[in-house]
């Protein structure tokens, strides 16, 4: 069983994230400061599904890894689009 974390906007990563997760999560730090967002306060929560990295930020941004592709997936939120609390 592996542990989840939580984290702040700017701050270092957890070290078992695989790179590409890492990557992704700078750039959406990286959008953020380019578009003036004060994300000053917000988190990023690290939690495995399937002993695979699932990251997701306080506004809702989440990114998924592919270990088959070595790749990570962001999926930023959409206005209007229903979230899990809407069901």
């Amino acid at each position: 069983m592996q542990l989840g974390t939580r984290w702040s906007v700017g701050s270092e990563t957890p070290d078992r994230l695989p790179a590409t997760v890492v990557e992704a999560v700078r750039r959406v730090e990286q959008e953020l400061v380019d578009q003036k967002v004060d994300a000053s306060s917000w988190r990023w929560t690290l939690t495995w599904l399937e002993r695979k990295p699932v990251v997701e930020l306080d506004d809702g941004t989440v990114i998924r890894y592919d270990p088959s592709t070595d790749t990570a997936h962001v999926h930023e939120p959409v206005e209007g689009e229903p979230d899990d609390d809407d069901y």
